[in-house]
């Protein structure tokens, strides 16, 4: 399955004012899940990375980053996801040898080449089956802040900066999955990808931190894509933002195409964009998450571009901190 993301959902307009009383069925639906579900403690902790809007705003990223962070400071933690587009209800750990994309879905098979993944549809199944492999210390889960079924240590919603909420209304008519002022009670940190450009920074509650990092890719990287004449492909949550970053590193970049976010690739996408690129005498270059989804016998001939979110060091700093606040919080409710 792939989806799209409205345009309409960045401002207010004829189509937002239509869907505005489908609105008032999804908060009550949300409010009844919530009401009507006892979240489950797991006696390792877990952090929680999501979202209050639909849509790509970089959360697989900090995802990444936080478990570098876990594994700086001796500890040893592992994703745990639903999957989003693979067959597997789980519980399982994504074995990049053994599984594809169709198995265990793109974003699982990525972060899978450098930490611990767990697949699993339900998630207090999932973190106890990590925290029964006795060298898994802590989940790091990937989505979930409206999942009610398991009990979080830490809350971590991730706003894309030039995004923020678009019209701040709630599905259909918008991109939230909770009205803000809801979802922002049940946070612990806020972090922004890219500059805050919405002054969504004055909504938050003053006593959340937060946090900007910049999406970018590693120094090497840049160096190799400076001046490479490419055509890029993309089927993210935010295509645009892929776009933007190859033009940052200095990529000449000669055509782009624009797919669904999930997009699943075919020898005919393929062949076609690969002869486009090969018109215009260039080579074709997508994201790490998209390369996943490629057919195997295409991915020899497609460059990617892995990107991480880079902090300062200060606020590196105070996020190590917060993750080892969190840990002695979950030690000491446990005595």
């Amino acid at each position: 399955m792939s989806l799209k993301t409205p345009k309409f959902w960045s401002g207010l307009n004829w189509q937002s004012i239509l869907l505005f009383p489908l609105s008032y069925i999804w908060r009550l639906g949300h409010y009844l899940n919530q009401q009507n579900t006892s979240p489950k403690k797991s006696d390792i902790p877990i952090i929680c990375v999501g979202n209050l809007t639909v849509g790509g705003s970089g959360k697989t990223p900090v995802v990444i980053t936080l478990c570098r962070f876990l594994s700086g400071i001796g500890k040893s933690p592992s994703v745990l996801t639903r999957g989003f587009g693979g067959r597997e209800k789980g519980p399982i750990f994504v074995n990049s040898n053994l599984h594809q994309s169709e198995d265990v879905g793109d974003e699982p098979l990525m972060m899978s080449n450098s930490n611990t993944v767990c697949v699993s549809r339900n998630r207090p199944v999932g973190a106890a089956f990590i925290s029964s492999e006795k060298e898994l210390d802590c989940v790091v889960m990937d989505d979930g802040l409206q999942n009610p079924t398991l009990e979080k240590d830490l809350k971590i919603a991730v706003f894309d900066g030039k995004f923020g909420i678009g019209n701040g209304l709630l599905l259909p008519a918008g991109p939230m999955r909770e009205q803000l002022e809801d979802g922002l009670k049940n946070v612990d940190i806020v972090i922004f990808n890219g500059e805050d450009e919405t002054g969504l920074t004055q909504k938050i509650l003053s006593h959340i931190p937060i946090f900007t990092g910049e999406l970018r890719p590693d120094d090497e990287i840049i160096e190799q894509m400076k001046g490479r004449r490419v055509y890029g492909f993309a089927g993210i949550g935010n295509p645009p933002r892929f776009f933007k970053t190859l033009q940052n590193i200095g990529a000449d970049i000669v055509g782009e195409a624009h797919f669904a976010d999930h997009h699943p690739y075919t020898d005919t996408d393929m062949s076609q964009l690969y002869e486009e690129a090969n018109q215009a005498g260039s080579e074709l270059v997508t994201t790490q998450k998209d390369w996943m989804r490629l057919p195997a016998e295409w991915r020899e001939r497609v460059l990617t571009v892995p990107v991480r979110i880079h902090f300062s060091s200060a606020d590196s700093i105070k996020i190590v901190s917060l993750l080892e606040t969190t840990f002695k919080n979950v030690l000491s409710s446990q005595k």
